[in-house]
């Protein structure tokens, strides 16, 4: 397996569609702007968060069941800020929808800006052929409130590229998370 460089990833996404919309560039916040960056990177591309986010919260004093999982359990927030509470966390997906290549298997990091100030992003590989907007989950572990903006720099994704085909695809095994939109719960 090799990591593949900006070159490759701007060519894949041009010809096929493996990351729209796209942004070739990294763009950067000025000291006016105050953006946190994303788009393509040296070896990555840095994914945006959409503006819906689900909170969650303990109002129905539910238990975390992943085999049955109570959507109660979250808040659904609209807007250019999302504020997750102490040692909480929050859903979001991704501005970007992805289209794994067959041979390729992608790793998603937080971004340092956010992890200085204990926000941790954590999201699954996205395996060979697994395609759909990408579900973030963001764990604030501090004991203040902490802020998650939309539309900006959140996560950089690592394409590492096999140099033989997988054998059985998510696509091949009818993954249940295939083309999802936008955030999305725990299925079984």
């Amino acid at each position: 397996m090799s990591i593949k460089s900006d070159k490759w990833i701007r060519r894949m996404a041009q010809e096929h569609g493996m990351i729209e919309p796209f942004v070739e560039r990294q763009v950067r916040g000025s000291d006016e702007s105050r953006v946190i960056s994303y788009g393509v990177s040296s070896y990555g591309y840095d994914v945006r968060c959409t503006n819906h986010f689900k909170v969650f919260t303990n109002i129905n004093s539910s238990i975390v069941d992943p085999k049955n999982f109570d959507p109660g359990s979250f808040v659904d927030v609209h807007s250019d800020v999302c504020i997750i509470p102490p040692n909480s966390f929050a859903l979001a997906s991704t501005v970007e929808y992805f289209r794994i290549p067959r041979n390729v298997l992608t790793i998603c990091l937080g971004k340092s800006t956010y992890a200085r100030c204990g926000i941790i992003v954590n999201v699954t590989p996205l395996e060979p052929e697994w395609e759909g907007h990408v579900t973030l989950e963001f764990s604030n572990t501090t004991n203040l409130p902490a802020k998650i903006y939309a539309n900006e720099g959140v996560a950089q994704m690592l394409f590492l590229e096999s140099d033989e085909e997988c054998e059985v695809s998510y696509k091949d095994r009818g993954g249940k998370y295939q083309g999802q939109r936008g955030v999305t719960l725990p299925r079984t």
